[in-house]
Formats: C-alpha cells, structure tokens, sequence
C-alpha cells in the first residue's frame, strides 16, 4: 500500500532521512517510534509530500508520489493525516470542518457531506459538538474531530504525526481510543507517536528509527521484549521506566 525505498532526505547539512525502506500492507497499523530529533516525523511528513524527498522513491496504492497541482490534491484526499495540533479551521463549526473537504475536494452534496459527517462524528463520540467552534472543545475532542475530518475523504490510509503529545494526560486516552477502534476495523495506518501502550496494543509492526535511520523492525510483542540493537534497548530502558 505505501512503499518507501531509498528515501533521502536533508534539512541543509543534516540527513534526516538515511536510505528508508519501508513497506506499509493494506490493513496493517506500523508505529514508528523513536528518540526526538530521529526523523519519524518527517517520514511521516514524506508520505503525502508535506516535505519532499531528495532521492529515492515513494508509492501509494501502486502509484509513485506526483510533484504538484491536482494529482498531488487527489494524494492527500487518499492519504489522511492527523497532525500534533490539530490544525482546525478556527472559524467554522465542527461540523464545517469535517464536511468541507468532500464538498470542496470530492463534489459531494452538501446535505450528504453531512449526514456523512454527523456519523463519522458520532463513531468518534463528538457529534454532540457538532455545532460549536473548535475553541470551544477540550484538546481530545478537537483531535477527535481532526480524525473525523480525516475519515470523511476516506482515505486509503492514515497518518498520524505524533497525535497525542499536545494534549493533556487525561485526554490522550480518548484519541487512542478511537485509533485502536480504527485500527480493528483494518484500516492501514502510519503513526508516529510516543504512546507505547497504545503500539503494544493495536501495531501490527513498530518501527524503531534514530539518527535518521531504521534501526529496526518487529512485532509489538517481539519489539518490547527482546530488542535486538543496543539503540533500542537503551531507548526502552529509558522510556519503560518513567
């Protein structure tokens, strides 16, 4: 579904990405974790080219990334993304925020836009707020409506960058949550995020990066148990008891 072979990547003299080969299958939820600074956000910012590549090649669904203009639009309508922050049209009602993208990017009806919108909402348990602006939500609520606006492209996969660091501990629960669901109903994800308990429970595959670079791959269970490099251990040994 997304594949990533041989993917550079620099800001100035620093190589964020090192030769990333990567391949996401239709349904499987990969974590990527890692130290800060690693390069997991900027993989994730690659796949829907929020940051282009310097050499090497990415595919979606069989398709390689197109440069710009509408092909581009029609890759990010496929590649949803759920970002650290939200990222909500401030002036518009929740409600507007889900429902502009399928009437502006995909031509859907207005009244279908929202009929689609109120059950997506409903399934990630905000459709109560549906008629309020953003500010006027809890940090978990914005982001589950982030995620909703996301659905409603319906998109071939999911991104999420990080999706639960700005918010408040009690709040981070109410976004896994809806991501675990979403990953049981087999939709293929990408997240980047620091929440081991949430990669144990629904990664099909944690990917441990740093410097730039795949340190290693393997299952959740595999992964937290007996890491096979030095980086790895000495990041879990740090992490795991905190």
């Amino acid at each position: 579904m997304v594949v990533l072979t041989g993917v550079d990547k620099h800001f100035g003299d620093l190589h964020v990405l090192q030769g990333i080969d990567l391949t996401v299958s239709r349904g499987e939820v990969v974590v990527v974790i890692g130290p800060s600074g690693s390069g997991k956000s900027t993989l994730c910012r690659t796949i829907n080219r929020l940051e282009t590549i310097d050499s090497g090649t990415i595919t979606i669904d069989g398709a390689p990334l197109p440069e710009e203009g509408r092909e581009l639009a029609r890759l990010r309508a496929d590649v949803g993304m759920v970002f650290q922050s939200f990222n909500l049209f401030a002036h518009k009602t929740v409600l507007e925020n889900v429902t502009l993208g399928p009437i502006k990017a995909k031509g859907t009806k207005p009244a279908q836009a929202r009929e689609q919108a109120m059950a997506l909402l409903e399934r990630v348990g905000v459709a109560n707020q549906a008629d309020k602006l953003p500010a006027q939500l809890s940090g978990g609520q914005q982001q589950r409506v982030a995620i909703a606006r996301a659905l409603a492209m319906s998109p071939k996969v999911m991104l999420f960058d990080e999706p639960t660091s700005a918010l408040d501990p009690e709040m981070i629960n109410e976004v896994l949550d809806v991501m675990v669901s979403l990953a049981r109903e087999g939709m293929t994800m990408i997240v980047v995020t620091h929440e081991m308990g949430f990669a144990r429970k629904a990664a099909h595959r944690v990917v441990f990066m740093d410097g730039g670079q795949i340190v290693e791959e393997a299952t959740p269970e595999t992964f937290f148990t007996a890491p096979r490099s030095d980086r790895a251990r000495d990041f879990l040994s740090k992490i795991l008891t905190h």
